[in-house]
């Protein structure tokens, strides 16, 4: 039995055992427990309504979804923010503590739970991804075989198989056993072929019974990989207070360094969400020669940039445009305006 309430309790989550710390109205720790996932669900139920803080890690946003139905208030927070708060040498009470006392600040920044349909699609895109590594992988492990065989092939993966049946696998200068392995690799890769296409009509039959996603694809540049990953990592843009918040989130925004009363502008800060960040820029590289190339207000920025800056560069600028042309999609509730960019 819990004599002193517990206004904030805190939650190192783990594999199998959480530690728990629990934080009074004054700041001071009166609890200190570990227990099962499950023994925490239960323990939470028995408490009065309390801050339930977290690290936004794996299994967080299921117990998310569950303790606020026992009334308390769900606070999730990105590890690296709850960092500076661990005292002396790191354990995994002194990281619950921690991850309390975080919870407690008025400048901290929260993650918002994610939903049972995010992180369905969510773990679609991880699939995703990983088929097409794997597919890479393979590529490059086949263009290595040929070539140690003095076979130099184009980059390019439909480039490389369409090389390979005009060569024909008879006529392939290699050993009988090396023939049968590349022929294994080319079978291995048309079979991860057929389960990325089947992944990517998954997203467009999502994408066309979805609103949001169809307002997000039609931005050029996004897509409908764009457009789904965004929803399962965004939702509904309501945690980003500004367009610059989401952009910052991705990554994609300039770090500053400050010396001597000069600001000097460094490269992109790489921070929060790798894939998003990767797969924005790739299609931003692909928008941008159609878009600088129309007599437009977007397009007089692209080529304004391109005179001065190296197309990398611009790709960045613009994939940050686009985050923040999502923002705005997302937060109005609007569709993209095409008009926009035909205007003259």
């Amino acid at each position: 039995m819990i004599k002193t309430p517990i206004a904030v309790l805190g939650i190192d989550l783990g594999k199998n055992t959480c530690s728990l710390a629990g934080l009074n109205g004054n700041g001071a720790v009166v609890l200190r427990r570990r227990m099962t996932r499950e023994a925490v669900i239960a323990f939470a139920a028995s408490l009065p309504t309390c801050i339930v803080a977290m690290e936004a890690c794996c299994g967080a946003h299921f117990l998310g979804r569950t303790l606020p139905a026992r009334g308390h208030t769900i606070r999730l927070m990105s590890p690296e923010y709850v960092q500076p708060y661990v005292k002396a040498q790191k354990t995994d009470d002194r990281d619950a503590e921690a991850i309390a006392e975080a919870a407690t600040r008025p400048t901290m920044r929260f993650v918002s739970l994610k939903s049972e349909t995010q992180l369905d699609l969510q773990v679609l895109h991880r699939a995703h991804e990983r088929l097409v590594l794997a597919r890479t992988s393979l590529i490059n492990q086949l263009r290595a075989v040929l070539l140690e065989r003095g076979i130099v092939l184009p980059k390019g993966r439909l480039v490389l198989m369409r090389r390979l049946r005009e060569i024909g696998m008879d006529e392939l200068p290699v050993s009988g056993r090396t023939r049968r392995l590349i022929e294994d690799l080319c079978e291995e890769a048309s079979a991860l072929d057929e389960r990325i296409r089947a992944y990517d009509e998954e997203f467009a039959a999502l994408t066309r019974t979805d609103e949001q996603a169809r307002r997000l694809a039609s931005i050029p540049g996004v897509g409908i990989i764009n457009a789904t990953a965004l929803l399962a990592a965004v939702g509904d843009a309501s945690a980003f207070a500004k367009a610059r918040d989401l952009a910052a989130w991705l990554g994609l925004t300039p770090r500053q360094h400050s010396t001597g009363g000069r600001t000097k502008m460094l490269g992109i800060s790489k921070r929060g969400n790798r894939y998003l960040r990767k797969q924005l820029i790739h299609g931003a590289r692909a928008a941008m020669p159609h878009l600088a190339a129309k007599p437009t207000p977007l397009g007089a920025w692209l080529q304004g940039l391109l005179a001065r800056s190296h197309p990398n560069v611009v790709v960045v600028a613009l994939a940050a445009k686009l985050a923040r042309i999502v923002w705005a999609l997302l937060r109005r509730k609007q569709a993209f305006d095409q008009g926009t960019l035909a205007a003259a």
